[in-house]
């Protein structure tokens, strides 16, 4: 059985952001490269994505939250 890596595109959307927002984060090392592309095991993409520190979203004024 082989090893699926995410590419980053996967990843953007394993996260639910786009690709350029990825490529501007702190990415922990890759797990491997096939040739210079990087890859991450999707475990290494959970526990960082568990372990980044998120922003607070205030609510806009005219929102009715």
């Amino acid at each position: 059985m082989s090893t699926a890596y995410l590419s980053l595109q996967e990843i953007a959307d394993r996260l639910g952001v786009s690709r350029n927002s990825v490529a501007k984060y702190n990415l922990p090392k890759p797990d491997a490269y096939i040739g210079t592309t990087r890859g991450w095991l999707p475990e290494t993409i959970d526990t960082w994505d568990a372990a980044r520190p998120r922003k607070k979203r205030v609510p806009r004024p005219d929102s009715q939250e």
